[in-house]
């Protein structure tokens, strides 16, 4: 599931960096992963950020991954940046 959630992003978004995390494995018992669904953590940089504020700009991942949530996926956390944006938070 990973590796879709990764390439739907990539290519919807064609971000300039990209970590998806599977934190699954931190999450047993819990009863999201018990019914199967994953918990993720992604990073996101990208172009499509930009003049969006977070709120929007998660809005607009969500959006992307509305088909798999509650079902594949249980939880994602995310970090969304506009490229300058990611520039100034890796100096």
């Amino acid at each position: 599931m990973r590796d879709a959630l990764e390439a739907r992003l990539r290519e919807a978004l064609d971000p300039t960096h990209l970590e998806v995390i599977d934190e699954s494995h931190l999450h047993a018992g819990h009863a999201g992963a018990r019914e199967g669904g994953g918990h993720y953590r992604a990073i996101i940089v990208s172009e499509r950020f930009a003049g969006l504020n977070r709120v929007r700009a998660q809005q607009l991942v969500y959006g992307l991954v509305a088909d798999w949530m509650g079902r594949e996926i249980h939880a994602l956390s995310m970090k969304t940046y506009t490229p300058a944006a990611w520039s100034v938070e890796t100096e």
